[in-house]
């Protein structure tokens, strides 16, 4: 197989990756860049850092900029404009419609999928039972968290992983815990911070989270080298029913969906939940289907939602 690959790849092997310039976006970049190496040797890779908009703007809330591209738009311009040979994204970030030129090519090896709870540094509180302020920039993880902690109060934090601790930590800010993924964590060797994991059948994670998606030009001389050195055939089934699901409710990155998707043999079972801001109303379904049209199950659970009612909690 990777005789036949070589074959194909073109003569001038350099390749430009694109990257947000973020910590957890370069250390996720290298290891795309390793992976490929890893099956080519022989290529030049280069890493390009480019800030995003959602990079950008840090003392608004990300629902309230709009979530359109927010993390992918800068990216997808470089690609169409040829400086960048693909584009590395959390998947979580992608929008579910992509600009007709470009397409995912490859999911990587998921990563965990688990929200977990990081415990401020000078706080009194032992665990997030005990935590009275919580931090989160995610509607999905807040709405359902006030369904638990109907009692708790809730403040949005931005910036990168570095920043958001540094608040934390901070006495002045009064914050007991944060809500992260376990993957940026996970990628940054900062696992010493996770107090807590979430169980994702009770705190259902984002579409696409702890996976990165490899974003090309349609037409990309390197598209089956792409492929064949970092796609995840089993993650990709995941995440493609995920994303139809997602795509079929017309939901972005910042509403309150939350998925959680397994591959039990043969089948898949996938679960979604769709929750109004305040987390006092939440519609949740559960199918179990074959794994051959992933796309088609992912439709199929977003009906279901919408024929509960899920259409009228987002729209509101």
């Amino acid at each position: 197989m990777h005789d036949k690959i070589s074959e194909k790849l073109p003569s001038i092997k350099q390749i430009t990756i694109g990257s947000r310039d973020s910590k957890l976006a370069l250390v996720q970049s290298h290891y795309i860049r390793d992976l490929l190496l890893s099956k080519h040797p022989d290529l030049e890779i280069t890493i390009k850092e480019i800030k995003t908009q959602g990079d950008k703007i840090l003392d608004v809330a990300l629902a309230k900029i709009g979530d359109k591209g927010l993390f992918t738009k800068e990216l997808e311009h470089e690609l169409l404009e040829g400086t960048i040979d693909l584009a590395v994204h959390s998947a979580k970030d992608m929008p579910t419609k992509l600009p007709p030129e470009l397409e995912i090519i490859a999911f990587t090896k998921r990563e965990d999928i688990r929200d977990v709870v990081c415990l401020s540094a000078t706080t009194q509180a032992k665990s997030l039972q005990e935590a009275k302020v919580i931090a989160s920039s995610s509607l999905r993880r807040v709405a359902q968290l006030k369904t638990l902690y109907p009692e708790k109060t809730f403040v949005d934090m931005r910036g990168n992983l570095q920043t958001r601790f540094k608040k934390l930590d901070d006495p002045i800010n009064q914050i007991d815990a944060m809500i992260l993924a376990a993957a940026g964590l996970n990628r940054l060797d900062m696992q010493s911070r996770i107090n807590e994991y979430l169980d994702p059948d009770l705190i259902l994670p984002a579409v696409g989270q702890g996976a990165l998606a490899i974003e090309i030009k349609s037409n990309s001389k390197f598209k089956e080298v792409f492929k064949e050195a970092l796609n995840n055939s089993s993650d990709e089934i995941l995440l493609l029913a995920e994303r139809a699901m997602l795509r079929e409710l017309e939901g972005g990155c910042q509403i309150p969906i939350g998925v959680n998707a397994k591959l039990l043999n043969d089948q898949i079972e996938i679960t979604g939940i769709v929750l109004s801001l305040d987390g006092s109303q939440s519609i949740k379904e559960t199918i179990i289907e074959n794994i051959q049209n992933p796309e088609a199950t992912g439709i199929k659970l977003a009906q279901r939602l919408i024929n509960k009612g899920a259409k009228e909690l987002l729209n509101r």
